[in-house]
């Protein structure tokens, strides 16, 4: 098989949660348990940290991977979804695993495959797995996928912990609470293994306290221990200082400490990253300040992230930003109500489980709309989102794609103006200048 034929293969036997949802969800670690054990436990030979999260997981994971690439560290990564190409899920020091790769994975195990036939997401953990044990990593950072407590990633005990923060995201599988929430991510919480707490509030801090204490894990609150403070915000990168805080005392430990990545809610994450760095050189690692600095100043470069805060054209400004829930956007929107621009114009399309209401009703009034669905089976077709937005009083324009509504929309607006894409992932990833 070609590499298009074994990536239709796999998406016409298998489960995918992109085109069937929460049915593509198993909810139970039986079938990566099986599918670890029939390749020989990859998992257990290898070092990992675990991320978990509403939002911030991809960036934070990202994070980490460039700054333990940049202490010397052969250091996998895998993320999901992927935007562009089913390799970008699987890299080595940033370089994703070759196609070939994936062919004589498929080729091998087929007859196993069609035996189980797990769940897409379940049988690309396995191929992570697989791949960093065989290439030898000295650590890998596994990003979860959906939840924390059954996704399929949960069978690994690592050296660290993070989590993030909680919204309200896949609540039909999740829970409809945080506190529900947060105890399905703060499952990834193993015995005796730290966890650092990116982000929290009144609700969540109980439950990640109880699950620590109930695993006898040390457990770090970032946003307790450190403060970033923005100085700087480029088009090309945020300029933070970043204090240890110890009660009433703050001290300095990173002046002007640049990042690639951009949007204002990375503030957040970065608490998160250096105190998961402070963690991991407490338990044995050796991460120097620089190695720490150029992961940050240098994430996109080292690890090849694409659809955070990511600038398409510096005239018009135009950004796409692969958030796509009420928390994520509401973080996306609070950055965009900073830029000093004349209109805005937003191009918008989405996929049918989410709640657009909610997240529509965040958008400016004063905003110049251009609505689009992205080519997933999931998708909410375009008339409707048109629908929905004109309750809460936007309007505008209606191109099915999104490269033909960018088009349309860059003839409209002048230097000055700025386009936004965005609302869903797979509108981001259906973009030809990514």
């Amino acid at each position: 098989m070609t590499y298009q034929e074994t990536i239709d293969y796999l998406y016409s036997l298998l489960p995918v949660f992109h085109r069937d949802g929460e049915k593509a969800f198993k909810g139970d670690l039986s079938n990566i348990l099986k599918i670890s054990s029939y390749l020989g436990n990859p998992h257990l030979k290898f070092k990992t940290i675990h991320v978990a999260g509403t939002n911030g997981k991809g960036s934070t994971s990202h994070y980490l991977s460039a700054i333990l690439q940049s202490a010397g560290y052969k250091t996998g990564l895998y993320t999901s979804p992927h935007l562009k190409e089913y390799t970008e899920r699987f890299r080595i020091n940033g370089v994703s695993i070759q196609k070939a790769n994936i062919i004589s994975f498929v080729q091998e195990h087929k007859d196993f495959i069609e035996k189980l036939k797990p769940s897409f997401f379940e049988l690309s953990v396995g191929i992570a797995f697989d791949f960093f044990a065989n290439e030898k990593v000295d650590i890998a950072v596994i990003e979860v996928g959906l939840g924390g407590r059954l996704d399929s990633t949960n069978i690994i005990t690592p050296q660290l912990s993070v989590i993030t923060n909680i919204g309200f995201d896949h609540v039909n599988i999740l829970g409809d609470t945080l506190p529900k929430i947060a105890s399905e991510k703060a499952g990834i919480i193993k015995p005796k293994v730290p966890v650092v707490i990116s982000e929290y509030n009144e609700e969540t801090k109980p439950v990640f306290l109880e699950k620590a204490q109930s695993t006898d894990s040390e457990i770090y609150f970032a946003t307790e221990k450190l403060k970033v403070i923005e100085k700087e915000n480029q088009s090309t990168k945020l300029i933070v200082d970043v204090y240890s805080v110890d009660g009433t005392e703050e001290t300095l430990l990173y002046k002007d400490l640049s990042s690639q990545l951009i949007g204002k809610y990375q503030l957040k994450n970065i608490a998160g990253v250096i105190q998961s760095i402070e963690v991991l050189n407490k338990i044995g690692f050796k991460i120097s300040n620089e190695a720490l600095k150029n992961g940050i100043s240098n994430v996109v470069d080292l690890t090849g992230l694409k659809g955070r805060w990511q600038i398409l054209s510096a005239s018009p400004l135009t950004i796409c930003d692969t958030g796509h829930n009420e928390h994520g956007i509401k973080s996306v929107l609070a950055q965009i109500s900073r830029l000093q621009v004349k209109k805005k114009y937003f191009i918008l399309g989405f996929v049918k489980d989410k709640n657009v209401d909610e997240i529509l009703e965040l958008f400016p009034k004063d905003g110049i709309y251009c609505f689009c669905q992205p080519e997933n089976p999931r998708f909410m077709p375009v008339e409707n989102l048109m629908k929905i937005a004109k309750s809460h009083g936007l309007s505008g324009y209606s191109i099915l794609r999104v490269n033909d509504a960018l088009k349309f929309v860059t003839n409209l607006a002048q230097n000055d103006d700025f386009i936004y894409v965005g609302g869903s992932t797979y509108v981001v990833a259906e973009l030809d200048n990514i």
